[in-house]
C-alpha cells in the first residue's frame, strides 16, 4: 500500500447516548484523521440481544450490515466508555453477533482502542476487557499509544466537541500509528 492509498476506518462506539463523551471522541478522531483515512460509523443500537435461536435462523439485517462494514474496513477504531469495570453490554453484544460463524469478519483486522469517562481511570479496565475479546477474535490491536481520557466532562464542551489540544495531539498520534500498523499488516 502506498502512502497515498486510502485507509478505510470503521468507527465503533460503545455508547448509545446522544451526548456521549465517546461519541464526541469518535467525531474528534474523524475530524483529526489524516487525509488518507476515510471514516464510516457502525450502528449498533438496533442489534438485538444475542440469542442462538435467532442465529440458527440467520443473521438479523442489522447484524449483516455490521458484519459487512467490518469486512469492508481496512482497520477498526473502537471507542468505548467503561461500565462496571468493563465494556458496555451493547458493544459486547455487537461483537458477539458479528463474530459468529467461521467467516467472522474480525480476523486479521488492525484496530485501535480509545475511551473517555468522567472517572479518573479513563476506561482502562474496559479497554483491557475489550482487548482480551479482540485477541480471541484474531484482531491485531495497536498497543501504543493508548488513549484513556479521564474527567472527560472537563474536556468536552456543551456542543459535544472535544476542546483540548493535548488530547487532540494524542488522538493524532494514535491515528498515525493505526495508519502505520494497518500498512504493515497489509504488507505481510
Amino acid at each position: 500500500m502506498s502512502q497515498a492509498e486510502t485507509i478505510k476506518i470503521l468507527g465503533i462506539c460503545g455508547s448509545l447516548r446522544q451526548q456521549s463523551f465517546n461519541a464526541a471522541l469518535l467525531r474528534c478522531a474523524q475530524r483529526l484523521a489524516p487525509e488518507h483515512m476515510v471514516f464510516s460509523h457502525a450502528r449498533i443500537d438496533d442489534i438485538p440481544l444475542y440469542n442462538d435461536d435467532i442465529y440458527q435462523q440467520g443473521f438479523p439485517e442489522s447484524v449483516q450490515r455490521l458484519r459487512q462494514q467490518i469486512a469492508q474496513a481496512d482497520a477498526l477504531l473502537f471507542v468505548t466508555p467503561e461500565y462496571n469495570y468493563s465494556m458496555p453490554g451493547v458493544l459486547k453484544n455487537a461483537i458477539d453477533w458479528a463474530s459468529r460463524g467461521s467467516d467472522q469478519p474480525f480476523a486479521n483486522k488492525p484496530a485501535a482502542i480509545m475511551g473517555a469517562s468522567a472517572g479518573r481511570l479513563g476506561t482502562a479496565r474496559a479497554q483491557y476487557h475489550l482487548r482480551q475479546t479482540l485477541v480471541f477474535l484474531n484482531v491485531h490491536p495497536l498497543n501504543q499509544p493508548e488513549i484513556m481520557i479521564p474527567t472527560a466532562q472537563n474536556l468536552i464542551n456543551e456542543q459535544g466537541e472535544l476542546h483540548d489540544q493535548a488530547t487532540e495531539g494524542y488522538i493524532r498520534k494514535q491515528l498515525l500509528a493505526l495508519s502505520d500498523w494497518t500498512r504493515r499488516l497489509q504488507a505481510r
